[in-house]
């Protein structure tokens, strides 16, 4: 108790969390074994047979086996695998553009799975909501509109994460509007010097380059 208690206070005061294992658990690339505190930003994994327990400020989290989660406060990044969220301060669940969170701050117990790009929610206690910042290329049976629904109490459901389209791909090195100049630009380009070499074939100047036929 006078360990967790102190772990437990300083992840109240940034932010955080205090992670619990019992071995088979990473953070940020390095394993770690029974309790510790993390902060937003950490990266955790579990290995095969290895679960990890979560708690923050008002809810707690159950990382299943061979999943890896990146912690953000009042959010988690589900890169791969699946958890377990028990909250009453609506904790979310991001899958790439697709946000998964409770729809009020009544205590909610919910599930959600990413595996080989099928994401899928469960709702176990109260409702939760589903939204992605990208309009999907397609609606699902289960949805009320391409980019939100409703997932009652008891119910599930499934996204298609290839629906992120751009987002899944992550940002470029230039923002779109910008490439989508450039790219105009470099049209335009190419046909000016197309113009440019047809003009000086017919032209007579000694200045002509002498490999031009």
């Amino acid at each position: 108790m006078a360990i967790l208690c102190p772990l437990s206070l300083l992840a109240a005061d940034t932010g955080g969390a205090v992670l619990h294992s019992k071995g088979g658990v990473w953070v940020n690339g390095a394993e770690i074994a029974d309790s510790t505190a993390i902060f937003p930003g950490d990266v955790l994994e579990t290995k095969s047979g290895s679960v990890a327990n979560l708690d923050a400020e008002g809810s707690s989290i159950l990382i299943q086996p061979e999943s890896i989660v990146k912690f953000q406060s009042n959010s988690l990044s589900l890169e791969h695998g699946s958890v377990s969220v028990g909250t009453s301060t609506g904790m979310s669940v991001h899958v790439n553009c697709i946000k998964i969170g409770p729809i009020s701050n009544d205590r909610t117990q919910y599930d959600v799975t990413d595996l080989s790009g099928t994401v899928q929610i469960a709702a176990h206690k109260n409702d939760v909501n589903i939204t992605q910042s990208i309009a999907p290329q397609k609606a699902t049976s289960d949805s009320n509109s391409p980019a939100s629904a409703i997932v009652h109490e008891g119910q599930q459901a499934t996204r298609d994460e290839a629906t992120c389209g751009a987002a899944q791909r992550g940002p470029g090195p230039l923002p779109g509007s910008n490439a989508k100049w450039l790219e105009i630009g470099a049209t335009a380009g190419g046909g000016a010097l197309v113009l440019c070499l047809l003009l000086c074939k017919g032209s007579k100047s000694p200045n002509v380059s002498p490999w031009q036929p």
